[in-house]
């Protein structure tokens, strides 16, 4: 298995992920779980290459000390994630109220 090969794994560990996701209203939260689900079974050459997750880097917003960049992914319809590449996994770290907030615009 080659490295493009290896599926992404999902770390869901984020405490603001989590209650941003398990505050969800129940359809939307069902959604982002379906997306989830999508992903783990997908190698990141996917995940990049994916028009409905539109993995994309945010640059008006600074990463903390020790990561790259900080990317914006369609986690629903209606909202997208924040989100960081750490070797095979995906840090994800919030789910955005609403579309701007998710490239820190008010």
């Amino acid at each position: 298995m080659s490295k493009s090969d290896v599926l992404v794994r999902l770390d869901l560990n984020n405490p603001v992920f989590q209650a941003h996701l398990l505050t969800l209203q129940k359809p939307e939260r069902h959604a982002a779980l379906d997306t989830l689900n999508t992903i783990r079974q997908m190698t990141w050459d996917q995940v990049y290459r994916d028009n409905g997750l539109k993995w994309e880097k945010i640059v008006s917003v600074k990463p903390p000390a020790g990561i790259d960049a900080i990317y914006s992914l369609r986690i629903t319809q209606a909202r997208r994630a924040t989100a960081y590449r750490d070797a095979e996994f995906i840090r994800l770290l919030t789910i955005a109220q609403d579309h701007d907030s998710t490239y820190g615009k008010k």
